[in-house]
């Protein structure tokens, strides 16, 4: 009986030989001939080529440094074999160099696929040879999914005529599937054997072809697809991280004019793992229920008394209806979106991925999601002020057509009482049926216990603890409540501190953004982290949606005198709650400190409180510093009590 042709050494060997040819032929040179050849117009093969390679690209590479690679998560770890077959850890492969990082398995034959990967890595071997400098600090990592024909041997054989020179480009293997698998799935890499119609093996897989980034602290800057994979992107990309690395920023909070595409778009936190397997699988998302009733009844250092409306006392079966309710997905429209995807608990109750917020169906939201931290004190609701009370609050944004869609309250309603888990759950925590009344009553119970305090501020201030604040925060206090007046909106008294008046303001940023903004000759449009096209803006008139003017309190009033006003935020937990403003259009703190130290943005109805500041560079610092002493200490309670609650199941 003839041997499978993988365990035939000599067929391998002669195999190989074979492939090694034609993966310099076809791989390099051969890439080059059928783009000479589709630039003179002669025919291609019928497949469709990657548009990024083996054509030129349709935008001018950008400019290294001159764009941030935001941090998407830590690389995953595994162990790997070398090709000659010793164990290693993928993550002590990391860390002393930039690495770029391609799966394949050797007898891939799509030009779309793995030869590609290869051959982009090629290409950049050459770049390298001519830039000594950047050799030094590059790596670049092979590993095949395919362990059961991939033996060490075959992945040297593959990488014998491909490696050459000073340039560290290493061919790896796994022992097994089993101990590949883990790897795979830490990399979201799809990978799937194919089978012909007796179920056998064809030898040949599905995959979709990926090349990571990774940066000298194992996080995750950049995934290539094959539409970008391109050597000049992934070479101007490694320069940008060693000029950041020369810069001293490692991807965290943005600089200004760090090309970051808007203000939802700093990923500042996604690099730790704890996040990128929360966000991975919601059924990984463990928590541990809080007694959020007994939080209310004695709130953290620093908050008063939360309260609490004589009609709608809090009990602990309130409280948990009302949390069932927020995080369940089955009250949208088409059951997809509950109150928590806007209000993210990880990221402060609102959400710091976008500027402002998206509802079902990906329908836009012309305002940011405003934090429910605290929410119980604000004696105004909403951006603009529109509602006073919890228990009306929540039919807005059930019944908006961009937030969860549904068409009246009855259609919320019944759907409530056709769901099995809710039978009897209203009559438990209220004596009486399921009604409008009970809906808002319930979830505004909710909301009134993310009471969030306790921070260093309160423990110097109110708790007298003389180490709880740095020097440089409480200078910043100093200026806060002297020089830079944020005390004449953001209150506190001697006994507790709301950080707000929730009173109505123009401090300029909604008529600097719905008048005096003037649109650019050309608009960015991302298409890849760190990757934009720029698009003339007239183009986008006959496709786009014209976006529609804000102009606050005056759209519920008006009066012409309340035009750009918009309610106070409460400034506890603010380092957690950016992009802020009410369109989310200032990214970082020191930038919305920057924008009040210039007096805000003139006009006829500018708050009196509004004008220059006169504050160093230094003085900013130290500001910014105090408003990130404002972060409660028991944070990490609410978000785990969140993650332990129902998300509903619509199926």
């Amino acid at each position: 009986m003839q041997a499978p042709p993988h365990r035939n050494t000599l067929f391998v060997t002669a195999l190989w030989a074979v492939w090694s040819l034609w993966c310099m032929s076809w791989c390099t040179p051969g890439l080059a001939q059928e783009r000479a050849r589709g630039q003179k117009g002669e025919a291609l093969p019928s497949v469709e080529l990657s548009p990024g390679y083996y054509g030129a690209l349709q935008f001018d590479a950008p400019i290294p440094g001159a764009y941030d690679l935001p941090a998407l998560g830590t690389a995953g770890n595994g162990q790997v074999l070398d090709r000659r077959g010793r164990s290693v850890s993928l993550h002590d492969l990391y860390g002393d160099k930039i690495v770029l990082l391609s799966f394949i398995y050797a007898s891939c034959n799509d030009v779309n696929g793995c030869p590609l990967a290869t051959a982009v890595f090629f290409r950049i071997k050459t770049r390298l040879l001519e830039e000594p400098d950047l050799q030094r600090h590059l790596r670049l990592l092979t590993l095949s999914f395919d362990p059961e024909r991939d033996t060490p041997k075959i992945m040297a054989q593959y990488g014998a005529n491909l490696q050459g020179g000073q340039i560290d480009w290493r061919f790896l293997t796994a022992a097994s599937e089993e101990r590949l698998r883990p790897i795979l799935d830490d990399y979201d890499q799809t990978v799937q054997k194919q089978y012909d119609d007796q179920g056998r093996p064809t030898g040949a897989f599905s995959h979709t072809l990926r090349v990571y980034l990774i940066d000298r602290e194992r996080r995750l800057r950049n995934i290539y697809s094959v539409g970008f994979l391109h050597p000049d992107i992934l070479v101007n990309d490694v320069k940008t991280l060693l000029l950041e690395g020369a810069a001293g920023n490692g991807g965290g909070e943005a600089r200004p004019g760090n090309g970051l595409h808007g203000a939802g778009d700093d990923k500042t936190g996604y690099e730790t793992r704890d996040y990128r397997t929360r966000a991975k699988d919601l059924t990984q998302r463990r928590g541990k229920p809080a007694d959020l009733a007994a939080l209310a009844a004695v709130p953290p250092l620093g908050l008063p008394p939360p309260p609490i409306p004589a009609h709608n006392r809090l009990t602990g079966d309130k409280i948990a209806l009302g949390r069932k309710l927020f995080y369940d997905r089955r009250l949208a429209l088409n059951g997809t979106f509950s109150c928590a995807m806007c209000h993210i608990p990880e990221q402060g109750f609102t959400s710091n991925e976008l500027a402002t917020a998206v509802g079902i169906e990906g329908r836009t939201v012309r305002r940011n999601s405003p934090t429910l931290y605290n929410v119980v004190y604000a004696t105004r609701l909403f951006h603009d002020g529109r509602e006073d009370t919890l228990e009306l609050q929540i039919w807005a944004p059930l019944l908006a057509r961009n937030e969860m869609g549904n068409p009246s309250p009855g259609v919320v309603l019944r759907k409530i009482r056709s769901l099995p888990d809710y039978q009897g759950l209203f009559e438990r925590a209220f004596g009486k049926a399921l009604s409008m009344e009970t809906l808002g009553m319930a979830l505004a119970s909710y909301q009134r216990t993310l009471l969030s305090a306790d921070s260093a501020f309160d423990r110097w201030y109110y708790g007298k603890e003389k180490g709880a604040m740095t020097a440089e925060a409480m200078r910043g206090f100093r200026l806060f409540a002297g020089k830079a007046r944020c005390i004449a909106c953001h209150t506190l008294t001697d006994q507790h501190a709301l950080f707000s008046d929730y009173k109505m303001h123009n401090t300029g940023h909604g008529y600097r953004a719905s008048v005096k903004a003037r649109p650019p000759a050309k608009k960015k449009l991302l298409v890849a982290p760190g990757q934009h096209l720029e698009i003339e803006t007239a183009l986008f008139d006959p496709v786009s949606e014209k976006k529609p003017n804000d102009v606050g309190l005056y759209e519920i009033t008006e009066d012409p005198a309340d035009r750009w006003k918009y309610r106070t935020p409460s400034l506890r937990n603010v380092a957690l709650t950016g992009p802020y403003m009410h369109d989310g259009g200032i990214k970082t703190l020191r930038e919305v400190v920057e924008f009040y130290n210039q007096g805000g943005e003139p006009n006829e109805t500018l708050s009196p409180t509004i004008r220059p500041l006169g504050l160093s560079p230094l003085e900013i610092d130290a500001l910014v510093a105090f408003l990130r002493s404002l972060t409660g200490s028991n944070v990490d309670r609410l978000i785990s009590d969140a993650f332990a609650a129902p998300i509903g199941d619509p199926r």
